[in-house]
């Protein structure tokens, strides 16, 4: 026992856990611990708005795997964080949200700055934790940390300001690891009798994979079975793009080549994902989902289980782990492999597909002209991309195109909103990532509209001195809404055009590298100028106004008028 003040309990817990960054807003609810971060070895990077720093804690948290955490004033302060925990719980990242309240003295009397901080998280986070006594601060803070990390989520650590102050005799918990396991040895058993009896087996990797750290252990079963890999909707990082096994990401704006594989196969081997529906949704015109094929899924999350697509065999585990035993399993049983028989006749068949999908993408990017088509300007991004960047994109029409143009070598590459699809995410996510990883270059894609909701966080990566380029493609609307206007509402456009100044020029009023590029001949060298520059820069991309596919086909039908003074407004 050590006598000790809250704060000093806190932040020695904080210590404890491996923290050395913490993103927010000065705020005086935690100004006696935050007083505390620097002599303690922990980096305070303060932020232009709180739902930054929720997302550099997520982005921070994906690289390194280890908790990201932010803080901030209670009330307003904590209530601009809800936007970036909530994409933090569906990208499943071990974010600590830290959420200093009222002081109890006054709760409930309607006080400044005052309300009911715990209800907003409920939702959206893994384990919440309310400090009820000064005492227990360690503890509390301890216990979300470690549940973070175990149930792969945010928790929320909610701290009443009054008690920071104060002394006590007190410990400070060591952090408690739990090991994972592959799975139960049933359920691994069938998994490698219906992989041994497929005849065009298909693995979809996930994010289950790169969490765990499992490409090489994914690799080995994929070669081992000479089965094409696809990969879930924005995890195109967890398997090697250069591999001939690899057929690309499914989803919006996916590899057709992924989606007509997968169409083939008769077992499908689900390597943690959950395949969520928009993931797995018609694209390009083609239904690709096998209607008939048997689906093992592997989640450490066992309500995902058969919870979108009904699945024949259920394996509790790690990806990882659930991919060496199932390896294992094959190799030293007796179990004939059924897809060895065809082996060739279906690597050719992977190999006529990639051929095809690349061609299909050359003839899409062949465009010329200024302001740049879309496509072309992707291309021209992903040829110049260093090979060990880390690039996030931004929900919209054209960073969602740039699915079928984003390719990794390494794990932790790779980042978006995913299912929670909000604005604003990219740039402040790769300013985490980039804390995280100093040594990578982070690029972020975003539209112009999502842009004004993220552009201020320029201020933090030149005061804390983060070196991150934002690739910013400038075609004055909002994309993906303005598509629904076309084919629904008669070219209507209403809210979704932009008139936008100079993104280039506002980055170098305020002191970052800015620069505009309209003619795709430039896209490349300003990539590579930028990310080797070690200095914040923002690339405005002047694009056309051409649109890809819509989201989603099913979300909206074309509008009735019942009223007569709206008939003229309706489409037939």
């Amino acid at each position: 026992m050590t006598r000790m003040t809250p704060s000093e309990a806190f932040v020695e817990t904080l210590v404890a856990h491996g923290v050395r960054h913490v993103f927010g807003i000065v705020g005086s609810a935690y100004m006696d611990a935050l007083d505390l971060f620097e002599p303690a070895g922990i980096r305070f990077i303060s932020v232009a708005h709180e739902q930054g720093a929720g997302h550099m804690a997520d982005g921070y948290s994906r690289v390194s795997g280890r908790q990201g955490v932010c803080i901030a004033q209670n009330g307003p302060g904590i209530t601009n964080f809800v936007t970036a925990v909530a994409a933090a719980y569906w990208a499943h990242s071990p974010v600590v949200v830290i959420t200093p309240e009222t002081g109890t003295a006054t709760m409930g009397l309607g006080g400044f700055q005052e309300t009911e901080q715990l209800q907003f998280f409920e939702k959206i986070t893994k384990f919440q934790a309310h400090v009820n006594r000064p005492d227990r601060i360690a503890e509390f803070t301890g216990r979300c940390f470690d549940l973070a990390l175990t149930e792969r989520g945010p928790t929320q650590l909610n701290i009443p300001r009054d008690y920071f102050y104060g002394e006590f005799d007190g410990t400070v918990p060591a952090p408690n690891r739990l090991e994972r396991s592959a799975g139960g040895p049933a359920s691994l058993d069938q998994a490698a009798d219906l992989l041994a009896g497929a005849k065009f087996p298909v693995i979809v990797a996930g994010g289950g994979i790169v969490m765990a750290d499992g490409q090489d252990q994914a690799r080995a079963l994929a070669e081992h079975l000479s089965a094409p890999v696809v990969t879930s909707y924005l995890h195109n990082d967890a398997f090697p793009a250069g591999h001939p096994l690899m057929c690309g990401p499914l989803g919006y704006q996916g590899s057709k080549a992924a989606m007509q594989l997968i169409a083939q196969a008769d077992v499908v081997l689900a390597l943690g994902t959950r395949l969520g529906p928009f993931g797995t949704l018609p694209q390009h015109g083609l239904d690709y989902w096998p209607k008939d094929a048997r689906i093992i899924q592997v989640d450490t999350e066992h309500r995902m289980l058969g919870l979108v697509k009904p699945i024949s065999v259920g394996v509790w585990g790690d990806a990882k782990l659930a991919a060496a035993a199932i390896l294992d399993r094959l190799k030293t049983s007796n179990r004939r492999i059924a897809a060895h028989g065809n082996q060739d006749a279906r690597l050719a068949e992977v190999a006529k597909r990639k051929a095809a999908w690349e061609q299909e993408l050359d003839g899409w990017t062949l465009k010329d002209g200024s302001p740049i088509p879309p496509r072309r300007a992707l291309r021209e991004l992903e040829k110049a991309m260093p090979g060990n960047a880390m690039v996030t994109t931004d929900i919209g029409n054209i960073c969602s195109v740039a699915n079928s143009y984003l390719r990794f070598e390494r794990p932790r590459s790779f980042f978006a909103a995913m299912s929670f699809g909000n604005c604003g995410y990219a740039y402040p996510t790769a300013i985490g990532a980039k804390v995280a990883a100093p040594d990578r270059p982070a690029v972020a894609y975003v539209g112009d509209g999502a842009w004004g909701m993220s552009l201020q966080e320029t201020l933090t990566a030149v005061r804390e001195d983060i070196p991150v380029t934002a690739v910013v493609f400038n075609n004055g609307q909002w994309g993906a809404e303005k598509k629904n206007q076309i084919d629904f509402y008669a070219d209507r456009f209403i809210g979704s055009n932009l008139t936008n100044p100079s993104f280039a020029a506002i980055a170098r009023a305020m002191g970052a590298d800015g620069v505009t590029v309209d003619k795709p001949d430039q896209v490349g060298d300003a990539l590579r100028q930028a990310t080797a520059s070690n200095r914040p820069t923002v690339i405005e991309i002047m694009v056309t106004q051409e649109l890809g596919d819509p989201f989603r086909r099913d979300a909206l039908k074309k509008p009735k008028r019942l009223l007569d003074k709206y008939k003229a407004y309706s489409v037939a």
